[in-house]
């Protein structure tokens, strides 16, 4: 059995309740159930079939939990090796094959054409400021299908992130010292309705 420490429980979805392993990395930090439940309550209308990705994925919290929940298909991302070890074996114990798990610098990933999403989760580690850029890049080699939405999360003396012409901030919210947006992406036309409602 899973102990509470260094593990996620996946909170929605047929995998509902199951605690999943994160290696103890300095930095690496869950996004916390309160805060998933909010941003996957905003996602609910859009989840089903999606095809998501998860840029800084650490934990999985993110990424599995979008899988857990009908997400079409999810590719997720980690620079280090033990966590995209355990994050391959928490795909299989969870027998997810519409899940790959990418062992990749995201930023020169991005680079190149990576395909389209619908869903995207941009959690990179506090401090680092890369979500302008990430932003950029995703805009520059058409990674975004139409009205595509983001989720941002940052330290919240950092919020809200800047987002580049093209992105339009439509809910955020403030849990502790944590703020997380959801985007959506407008294709330069300016602000966006809340697909969500």
């Amino acid at each position: 059995m899973t102990s509470s420490a260094n593990s996620v429980r996946i909170i929605g979805g047929v995998h509902r309740g199951r605690r999943l392993s994160f290696p103890d990395l300095a930095g690496l930090r869950p996004t916390g159930d309160r805060m998933r439940e909010t941003l996957f309550n905003w996602l609910q209308p859009r989840i089903a079939g999606a095809h998501c990705l998860d840029l800084f994925a650490g934990s999985g919290a993110l990424g599995l939990e979008a899988a857990s929940r009908g997400a079409g298909r999810v590719v997720m991302l980690d620079l280090a090796f033990q966590v995209v070890g355990q994050l391959r074996e928490n795909v299989r114990l969870l027998r997810l094959p519409q899940v790959e798990i990418v062992q990749a610098d995201a930023m020169q990933w991005l680079r190149s054409p990576v395909g389209r999403f619908d869903i995207l989760f941009l959690d990179p580690p506090f401090g680092a400021d890369l979500t302008l850029e990430v932003c950029r890049l995703l805009l520059r080699h058409g990674g975004l299908n139409e009205a595509a939405l983001l989720y941002l999360e940052c330290d919240l003396k950092a919020a809200p992130p800047p987002l580049p012409e093209g992105l339009s901030l439509i809910k955020e919210q403030r849990m502790g010292r944590v703020w997380c947006g959801l985007a959506r992406y407008t294709g330069g036309q300016g602000d966006a309705p809340d697909p969500t409602k």
